[in-house]
């Protein structure tokens, strides 16, 4: 029977592996928090040098509010509610009473006994109240330094995605559709595989792209449980054949994911699609604080121009020059939106985010990048694997849509019968283990 069931960390029991440690999803909490207080606490010496000892007092408050949290979590306490007085911070006290409603017996709202990607969202708001309760270190992030070594330590990978790009728009002449083709395939696989890349998972150990990441395609290919490449590709192209003898470029919106390599690979494949005539303008949308550890924010995104403009390697500064003229001209944007760190699934969006959800409308084609994004795609919910990713949306269709994603997290949908029962059968964990991926498509106009 399909099934919906809302997850929550008690009926959570996944381990993630790769090239850090295992930790189920219970423990990597408590572990990330660790990391937040200890970064703090390191930095206790840059905050004197800038705000003399109002910067350390401020990371005393900050240590201890972060230490109580993690006590918290721990013991499963009580959700309580924010006491910033940010601008979402009514929208997430709002959020805390639906669940209230929710709980059977009236029980309190606690860490144990809620919705998982409530509880998770709510440890990284969290982080931030903590922050901005206590200024001068109110605007610090906390994930930045994990967010910058983890950029550097993908030089080669990104020098070598650079140069395939470059080398391809300035020596062939004219390229026909077949070669287009081939070309977005590679940089769309790039985009997903670069998704590998989540300190959040890792709990912030390193998991930088260090091979390069044209030459692995091929051997991943067969890791990918779903693949509407096909669909995206008629997507764009059905606009090439509606603008008559000038082909009309689609308006695509990207939902980031991570930064460091994984938003190169984002920006590869927006520069092909613009370059090519298959956009003419891309809409990156990212976060407006530091949320699960690795997010792309404002800053993430403007550094990563910065220093790729910067680069000493030919090709990789040519992209990061051209990157900087697609900004100034409007062919590129950044956006962010108080959604998209708020707990709730994608499917409120038309009634809790309604500006956002008439801005998505104007869009040709919808790319979200990421584990965080398919689970609030999905609700996050037990369904049963063969259920239809249109069905798993509940409704959410503000345009055509296509979800990029490396598999974290305990939910996938849209397989094939038995597909999934066979996965378990060779791989327990082969939804949380990184190894596999989806590229899965809906565009409401088709499918209703």
């Amino acid at each position: 029977m399909e099934t919906d069931q809302i997850k929550t960390p008690q009926s959570l029991s996944a381990k993630f592996e790769g090239s850090f440690a295992y930790l189920t999803v219970r423990d990597r909490l408590p572990t990330i928090l660790t990391k937040v207080i200890d970064t703090i606490h390191r930095n206790k010496k840059n905050f004197f040098e800038e705000h003399g000892e109002e910067g350390v007092d401020a990371e005393k408050r900050t240590i201890s509010f972060l230490s109580k949290l993690r006590n918290e979590l721990q013991t499963d306490k009580p959700v309580l509610c924010l006491a910033d007085e940010a601008e979402d911070t009514a929208a997430w006290n709002e959020y805390m009473k639906r669940q209230q409603e929710l709980m059977e017996d009236g029980q309190p709202v606690s860490w144990f006994k809620s919705p998982w990607l409530y509880v998770e969202c709510y440890m990284y708001r969290k982080i931030q109240e903590a922050l901005w309760l206590n200024p001068p270190i109110n605007d610090f992030d906390v994930f930045k330094e994990g967010k910058t070594q983890s950029f550097f330590e993908s030089q080669q990978a990104i020098i070598s995605l650079c140069t395939h790009l470059r080398e391809f728009l300035t020596s062939v002449d004219n390229p026909d559709e077949n070669q287009l083709y081939d070309q977005f395939l590679k940089y769309v696989q790039v985009s997903l595989w670069g998704n590998k890349c989540d300190l959040s998972i890792s709990a912030g150990q390193d998991n930088s792209q260090k091979t390069s990441p044209i030459e692995s395609l091929s051997t991943l290919q067969r890791f990918i449980l779903v693949d509407d490449s096909d669909k995206v590709w008629s997507a764009l192209t059905a606009l090439w054949a509606s603008g008559g003898t000038e082909k009309r470029g689609a308006r695509v919106d990207i939902i980031l994911d991570n930064a460091g390599f994984e938003l190169v690979t984002d920006l590869v494949l927006a520069d092909f699609m613009v370059s090519v005539g298959l956009a003419k303008e891309v809409r990156f949308h990212g976060k407006l604080f530091p949320w699960f550890v690795s997010d792309v924010t404002k800053k993430d995104f403007d550094w990563t121009l910065s220093q790729i403009v910067a680069s000493n390697h030919r090709q990789m500064s040519a992209c990061g020059v051209q990157w900087k003229r697609f900004m100034k001209e409007g062919m590129w944007s950044y956006h962010d939106h108080q959604f998209w760190t708020l707990p709730h699934e994608f499917c409120d969006m038309a009634a809790d985010a309604a500006d956002l959800y008439s801005t998505l409308q104007g869009s040709d084609l919808i790319l979200f990048k990421g584990d965080l994004n398919y689970r609030k795609l999905t609700g996050d919910r037990d369904w049963e694997h063969t259920v239809p990713f249109a069905r798993a949306l509940r409704g959410f269709n503000p345009a055509p849509l296509c979800s990029i994603r490396t598999l974290k997290a305990n939910v996938q949908v849209g397989l094939q019968p038995g597909q999934g029962e066979r996965l378990t059968s060779q791989e327990p964990d082969w939804m949380t283990n990184g190894k596999y991926a989806v590229i899965q498509f809906f565009c409401p106009r088709r499918e209703q």
